[in-house]
């Protein structure tokens, strides 16, 4: 299963035409990037991803579709960078949830199901793993890390386990671990290890500082009159995603009474919408549950 949650909700809040440049932040296995190359036939589309896996599979749907698109193996977190030696563009997506493809591929670590080496790393090149996190950072970071991204309430005793038991070199291990780490009536609620393999891969991979200065670089690069869609996963990501948004989109405090605006202080941007995904999206896609699409438009 793909990841195509709010997929065509995304694509049509884009409000693409045929000459449209769109950036998709978030290639992956190309769901949204398809879609978006049907929509805009005289138009061009820039394609970020790290993952080389993906890029090659990207590739072959895409190129079936048309041959106006560059794939740019990068970060996003290159964005800014990338997208100066480039067209402007008036359309941009992100849509931040792991692949599937790359959650259900055993060997990358990211799966609490599925045994495999402790890695975690979307872009392979990079050093620091999951291995290195779980057996390398001290208790006081271990719980940090595992509260703050995993809104993990039993940090502390999981955090302690680890350590007693390092090294620790797979996923099913320390799976066992947390397992073992949190009361019987926890358990029952989901899988225990969900939380910390979270906050694990975000920590790998630093995914909300990347996130964050991507988001503002969309906003700087974004033409008027164009729109940011942005997809996210879990409340991490969202809430900073509203933020942002809320902070671009409103008036200073202080120019909130006045009468009359001067146009230099008006904001640039407009909020446009909040969704979340179908009843039958869900059913389709249990991962879709916590879902979120946030829109927002350049006005001046």
């Amino acid at each position: 299963m793909h990841n195509t949650v709010l997929l065509e909700e995304a694509v049509k809040y884009l409000n693409l035409n045929k000459n449209s440049i769109v950036v998709d932040c978030t290639l992956g296995y190309g769901g949204h990037s398809s879609l978006i190359l049907k929509n805009i036939k005289d138009g061009f589309l820039y394609a970020f991803d790290q993952d080389k896996i993906a890029i090659e599979n990207a590739n072959e749907k895409l190129k079936k579709i048309g041959n106006n698109y560059e794939i740019i193996h990068t970060n996003f977190e290159n964005l800014k960078k990338e997208m100066n030696k480039r067209k402007t563009p008036n359309a941009v997506l992100f849509d931040l949830g792991v692949s599937s493809p790359q959650l259900d591929n055993a060997e990358r670590g990211f799966s609490f199901h599925k045994d495999a080496p402790l890695d975690m790393r979307m872009d392979t090149s990079q050093s620091l793993s999951a291995y290195d996190v779980v057996n390398g950072y001290p208790y006081e970071k271990l719980i940090e890390i595992f509260y703050k991204y995993g809104e993990e309430k039993y940090a502390s005793s999981i955090a302690k386990n680890i350590i007693k038991n390092r090294p620790v070199k797979t996923t099913l291990e320390l799976a066992e671990i947390i397992k073992e780490s949190v009361p019987e009536k926890y358990r029952r609620k989901g899988h225990p290890a969900r939380k910390v393999f979270q906050a694990i891969r975000i920590e790998v991979n630093n995914e909300l500082g990347v996130f964050e200065k991507a988001l503002n670089d969309a906003l700087d690069i974004i033409s008027v009159g164009g729109r940011i869609c942005v997809i996210t996963f879990h409340s991490l990501e969202d809430r900073i995603c509203k933020h942002i948004f809320k902070e671009v989109s409103t008036l200073p405090k202080e120019l909130s009474g006045m009468p009359i605006i001067p146009d230099k202080y008006l904001p640039k941007y407009k909020v446009i919408a909040s969704l979340t995904p179908t009843k039958e999206e869900i059913e389709e896609n249990y991962r879709a549950r916590s879902a979120r699409l946030r829109v927002i438009e350049r006005v001046r």
